[in-house]
């Protein structure tokens, strides 16, 4: 069972684990694309002004240009720990058991828009790129969509994605995934996707699988599962997406 996360934009600084090595990283078959856009990314934050229109910065966020300069001499942590924002909180690692964690390790994957898929214990650096940042001769999408895709066709057993649909633009899952959208019910039945609440949902979710320890082989046992912790899932009909409804 693999469950794909997007990334957050926002990140934890520091680390106390040794500088980036791409050999932790799983699925090694990325390893030169990582690289090359590494590299790429490093010479760009050496043209501040370039690296604030490519990254699409704020001026409170030019010491963004900084991280990114240092990638490959920053020490890197778990990337469950690196990622903030709200699904990430929501997730809430710090509170993990070790055996919640271990479970996380093998079944959790991040799409980072930097490094690609990476396992949710993999050590990785603070950086900025996001997946419509605009690397000079290096389009994102084309870089990573044929690789990633092959690598994610790779991986055994049952395959939910919680990616926003940009992220799975830069790789989609394997046939058969289930792809997870998270809805409102109002007066009358009628849904809407949301925003904000989606991510946290998202987190609560996989929060509840991991504590779970169950590793699920289709979208069938999902779906009988959910209500037992508390979540109202669907089958989009005439799909093989889920529904979460919140």
């Amino acid at each position: 069972m693999l469950i794909l996360l997007p990334p957050s934009e926002t990140k934890k600084a520091g680390g106390t684990g040794r500088s980036l090595s791409l050999e932790l990283l799983r699925f090694p078959a990325l390893t030169e694309a990582r690289r090359q856009l590494a590299e790429d990314v490093v010479a760009l934050s050496h043209d501040t002004d370039a690296a604030i229109a490519a990254l699409k910065l704020g001026p409170k966020q030019h010491t963004e240009v900084q991280t990114n300069r240092l990638l490959w001499q920053s020490p890197t942590m778990p990337a469950l720990d690196r990622y903030t924002g709200v699904l990430f909180d929501a997730l809430d690692a710090a509170s993990l058991s070790p055996e919640e964690r271990a479970f996380a390790g093998r079944h959790l994957v991040i799409h980072a828009a930097l490094l690609g898929p990476v396992g949710s214990l993999d050590p990785i650096p603070a950086y900025r790129l996001s997946h419509d940042s605009r690397v000079p001769g290096r389009p994102l999408k084309r870089h990573w969509r044929s690789a990633v895709e092959t690598s994610l066709a790779g991986e055994e057993g049952f395959v939910l994605d919680l990616r926003s649909e940009a992220y799975v633009g830069l790789g989609p899952a394997p046939d058969g995934s289930s792809f997870l959208r998270v809805l409102t019910e109002g007066e009358g039945g009628v849904r809407r996707a949301l925003n904000h609440f989606n991510k946290k949902a998202k987190g609560e979710f996989t929060r509840s699988i991991v504590q779970s320890g169950v590793v699920f082989g289709s979208s069938d046992e999902l779906l009988a599962w959910a209500p037992t912790a508390g979540f109202r899932l669907e089958r989009v009909a005439g799909t093989t997406e889920l529904a979460l409804i919140v």
